[in-house]
């Protein structure tokens, strides 16, 4: 049984392979289904409705960018989302337009283009999105016919992406700030999630979740609160509720540490937390009740950090008319739109990242579309389509989306060969396409495999419409896109040490000697004087720093394994600035300060190991020697910190 055993699980895929064609548990999100099937089928009923069943394909096309580029959840949000990338689409479709047929000269072109999409994409989520839409529109503008004269196409793909943004903006009357409430009072209630899991070993996902919901949250309301200038009273409220959460979610960690040593923490807790979220969602104010008291009267530090905390926010949630300019924007707002434009431009034109990424993106697409220009292959804009999404920066490893996107080629094609085969073209078209574009926002929340395995058979519909090749468009597109997959595997990814060497040590050294700088403010002089903005910025980096991890787990080894191998530290150095928060919060309520020369003692443990992340590959263990009081408020950090240094051991190299 032994050796047949280890003959199977020789046959069995790794999981850095399958990881992705696991679906992901979200739920359906009907609404922006309901819209893709709206979107998508209308345009096409009215080109066969005035038979330009072309036009009516080149409005459908475009709406679809808009589909895949409807993220956000504020109506504002959405129309930046939804319309910044549109005018980058309109202007690729121009140029692809322009160079179609032209052999060398569109290769040239659209290595230029890749080029400026690649750096454009490293700004940010918007700037991303318009960069994949400005060199996707050039691909398919220099691999499709178009109809005469230049302007039309754009206007069309342009066209369609505005029918994406007035179904979307149907509800904006009626809901305005519902999206901006609906997120404050998800945060609440991931709170009141964490503070039921204090004490058991969910917290730490818990805690990561509030850490992604708060920042969500005050990205939406901040980013609006700049664009209204910020002193409406609806936003001022909503950020003064969201404010209040700051000193709850203080409070958790040192609330953790007293569930883990004297038992759970009482339910009233997390059921009054739920309370106010409820409160914040439907904007009920009223006469704020004081919270009846939930420990007793001899309360430890840690429950008098609670106790006050949801006093606190009791009266903030229920108060009906704060003074918008009395309102503390604890992250800081956003600057100013010139100030952002030159960070970006800076950030695209001075950043070795950025021009990495672009030269990689650059080359893939010139290979190419030299192959489908200049060789005799099947003329096709397939396969430097398939080159942009594979090589798209954030959409995770460059292998692992090779892979899945081969695999939801393969699928989607099944689905479009059906339908090619047995749906007679016409308006057989439209309810097909209903259907069809129904799947992709269900199938994008389930994975990379199941987006593309969506998206393949619509965009083969709609190019039938425009080149009218029927079923005879299946194989080549197979051939293609695996064709797409292996110049990205190989020019963008192998040609590459930087990809497949992995920089996730640098990345966790970085927030390792963060932590270290947030022990030493926490417990300074001025230790109220930026901390909060101090630790909020340092739970974002270490967010990140989980995603590099994520999208590294998904790499071949040795990159997949030597992440493995550093997972745990990475959860450590979580731990080590909640512990940090926790005897802060601790010292703030009564418990007795710690010596000055044990914080330099750990803060010199935390920057040595930096330190050592910088100069190894290989993870060893270091011993610790920490000193100090072990039943003083900093004896969980020492331990936490300890536990860090030693974490991996010569097992793990």
């Amino acid at each position: 049984m032994g050796p047949g055993r280890r003959r199977n699980s020789r046959l069995v895929p790794p999981a850095w392979l399958t990881a992705g064609l696991r679906p992901a548990p979200a739920p359906v999100p009907w609404a922006a289904v309901v819209r893709a099937s709206l979107a998508l089928s209308l345009p096409l009923a009215v080109g066969l409705a005035v038979d330009r069943p072309a036009y009516g394909a080149l409005v459908s096309m475009g709406a679809l960018s808009g589909v895949i580029g409807d993220t956000a959840d504020a109506y504002r949000m959405r129309i930046f989302n939804i319309a910044v990338p549109q005018l980058f689409g309109a202007l690729g479709v121009t140029l692809g337009t322009l160079v179609f047929g032209q052999g060398w000269l569109a290769v040239a072109t659209l290595t230029l283009v890749a080029l400026v999409s690649g750096m454009i994409s490293s700004i940010g989520a918007v700037a991303s999105a318009s960069g994949l839409l400005l060199l996707l529109n050039a691909v398919v503008g220099a691999g499709l016919p178009m109809p005469e004269p230049w302007w039309k196409a754009p206007l069309l793909l342009t066209a369609g992406g505005l029918v994406v943004l007035a179904l979307t903006l149907l509800g904006w009357p009626l809901r305005r700030a519902a999206p901006e409430r609906a997120a404050v009072a998800a945060t609440y209630r991931t709170l009141a999630d964490l503070y039921e899991a204090a004490g058991s070993e969910s917290y730490q996902d818990k805690r990561r979740e509030v850490t992604a919901s708060l920042n969500q949250s005050y990205d939406l309301i901040l980013a609006r609160r700049t664009r209204q200038h910020g002193r409406t009273s609806s936003l001022a409220r909503l950020l003064a509720q969201l404010n209040v959460l700051v000193p709850l979610l203080e409070a958790a960690p040192a609330a953790d540490l007293r569930a883990r040593l004297y038992g759970p923490l009482p339910p009233a807790v997390a059921a009054t937390v739920r309370d106010l979220a409820d409160a914040v969602e439907s904007g009920r104010t009223e006469h704020p009740v004081r919270p009846e008291p939930v420990f007793g009267p001899s309360a430890r530090p840690a429950e008098k950090a609670v106790e006050h905390a949801l006093r606190h926010a009791a009266t903030v949630v229920h108060e009906a008319e704060p003074d918008p300019y009395n309102v503390d924007d604890r992250l800081g707002r956003p600057a100013s739109l010139t100030v952002r434009a030159r960070r970006a431009a800076r950030t695209m034109l001075l950043s070795a990242p950025s021009w990495r990424y672009g030269l990689r993106l650059a080359l893939c697409i010139g290979l190419a579309q030299a192959l489908v220009s200049l060789i005799a292959v099947p003329r096709s804009y397939w396969v430097a389509l398939t080159v942009t999404f594979v090589m798209k920066p954030d959409f995770g490893s460059v292998f692992s989306r090779a892979v899945l996107r081969a695999v939801g080629t393969c699928l989607g094609l099944v689905a479009a060969a059906l339908v090619l085969a047995e749906v007679p073209r016409g308006w057989w078209d439209v309810p097909v396409m209903a259907v069809l574009a129904a799947l992709i926002p269900a199938f994008s929340a389930k994975g990379y495999a199941f987006q593309t395995a969506a998206i393949t058979p619509v965009i083969l519909l709609l190019s039938d419409a425009l080149n009218q090749e029927g079923f005879d468009l299946v194989l080549p597109r197979l051939y293609d896109s695996l064709i797409g997959c292996a110049i990205a595997l190989v020019a963008g990814y192998l040609l590459w040490p930087e990809s497949w060497h992995s920089r996730i040590g640098d990345r966790l050294a970085d927030a390792v000697a963060d932590a270290a700088a947030y022990v030493e403010r926490a417990f300074g002089a001025d230790a109220d004087a930026g901390r909060l903005r101090a630790r909020r910025a340092l739970y974002r980096d270490l967010s990140a720093v989980r995603s590099e991890f994520q999208r590294a787990l998904t790499e071949p080894p040795p990159t997949g394994t030597r992440a493995a191998a550093w997972w745990p530290l990475a959860i450590a150095v979580e731990r080590i600035v909640d512990a940090t928060t926790a005897a802060r919060i601790r010292v703030a309520h009564g418990a007795p300060p710690p010596d000055p020369a044990e914080v330099t003692a750990v803060a010199r443990e935390l920057r040595e190991l930096a330190e050592g992340l910088r100069a190894t590959e290989t993870l060893f263990a270091v011993r610790a020697e920490l000193p100090g009081d072990d039943e003083g408020v900093l004896a969980p950090l020492r331990q936490e910190v300890r536990a860090a240094r030693a974490i991996a051991g010569p097992e793990l190299r």
